[in-house]
């Protein structure tokens, strides 16, 4: 765990063989090195002696105030109060610089695609990438800058207009240290909220439903290989994905439940793939009686009869008897050929266009059930639509 200057702790154990220090002694954190993972404490007993945690030494938190003494532990308990202080403000400053940015970057202010630009700096920033990172807020004070910065955040801080000049080097180092510490990682914070907004095909933040997230009875975004396409820069795009649960994994594809509203959505995107192969066929020459046969061959022929999606097969699987219908849940919800195609959960950051309301999908469903594959109704084992391998549309 993290230890915050100011905060009360007791010792639990210590491998130093010279301290006077014994389990349950307590004192007051002045600062925590995470790096090193070693913990500066200002102990009641008065001793300084440090915590490695990574060398076997423990410590834990409490709840109790330091004792009204004066000396080394007055002292240490309000620097530590002045640190907090500090990080307060840092973290304050470094929020507002985020709001600038994005205003020039992602926000009104900006040119282009605001979305792609959004996409690319949160790329950056989960990758490491040094020229997205070097080009976001940071605080930084340059030659005798320092003393006069310095002097007007701890003053803003703590509210002591005369304190700063009273601290030792040691201590002016560790406060502009604190400071922009926490501006340094509210900026980048705050800015990664921004970007998962203005990303966001749905205009909110739907981070929480990346693929590597969904687990068996999650809300996901589900798409196929068939929706996929390069962008301008050359990554992943997705045309299209659809808001559903995910029921289980059926030979390594997503099988996903769904609203009528995305099941109306599937149909109509299958509907306009087979008008698009169409038009490409027609174009290469093939004959007006041939399309037909030719899109039936390669692409399900989706329709809703009433509340019953129908899936024929039958043209690609050469077997009269691949009708499928797809009949909805107690929940009015439905499995839109999840053994057949396959699905898989995307990440929604990289579709242009999600259908379905995430916040929306988990509250519709039965408090005590959870949403069934339809079971085919007419389709025989031997047919596509029973088939142990998923194919693609």
């Amino acid at each position: 765990m993290t230890y915050q200057p100011g905060q009360r702790v007791a010792l639990v154990h210590t491998s130093d063989p010279h301290t006077q220090l014994r389990p349950g002694d307590t004192g007051t954190v002045r600062r925590h090195d995470q790096q090193q993972n070693i913990v500066e404490v200002t102990w009641d007993s008065s001793s300084s002696l440090s915590m490695c945690l990574d060398a076997g030494d423990r410590i834990q938190p409490i709840t109790t105030t330091p004792p009204p003494t004066g000396g080394l532990v007055a002292e240490a308990t309000g620097w530590a109060t002045a640190l907090q202080r500090m990080r307060a403000a840092g973290t304050e400053a470094g929020h507002t610089a985020a709001e600038w940015w994005a205003q020039d970057t992602i926000g009104a202010r900006a040119s282009g695609d605001t979305r792609l630009a959004a996409r690319r700096v949160l790329a950056g920033i989960d990758d490491g990438d040094p020229a997205v990172l070097d080009a976001l807020p940071r605080y930084t004070s340059v030659g005798q800058a320092v003393d006069t910065a310095g002097w007007e955040l701890f003053a803003d801080a703590t509210g002591d207009v005369c304190g700063w000049f009273g601290l030792r080097i040691q201590q002016r180092d560790e406060a502009m240290t604190v400071y922009r510490d926490a501006f340094d990682t509210a900026a980048t914070d705050r800015i990664a909220d921004l970007c998962h907004l203005a990303a966001s095909p749905t205009g909110t933040d739907v981070s929480h439903l990346h693929p590597d997230r969904v687990r068996v009875g999650d809300v996901g975004v589900f798409s196929g290989d068939w929706a996929r396409a390069a962008d301008l820069d050359g990554s992943d795009r997705i045309e299209v994905g659809f808001v559903g649960i995910l029921i289980e994994h059926w030979n390594g594809w997503a099988v996903f439940s769904c609203t009528r509203q995305v099941a109306e959505a599937i149909v109509a995107d299958q509907q306009r793939h087979r008008d698009q192969y169409r038009d490409s066929l027609r174009e290469t020459g093939v004959s007006a009686d041939e399309l037909d046969r030719r899109v039936d061959a390669t692409l399900a022929n989706l329709s809703f009869d009433g509340h019953v999606i129908i899936a024929d097969q039958r043209a690609m699987s050469d077997d009269p008897d691949a009708i499928e219908r797809i009949t909805p849940d107690g929940d009015g919800r439905y499995v839109v050929m999840g053994r057949n195609w396959r699905w898989e959960p995307v990440d929604p950051y990289a579709c242009d266009r999600i259908v379905g309301d995430p916040a929306r999908t988990r509250s519709g469903i039965g408090r005590h059930s959870r949403p069934e594959p339809a079971a085919p109704a007419e389709a025989e084992p031997n047919s596509a639509a029973a088939s142990d391998t998923p194919h693609d549309r």
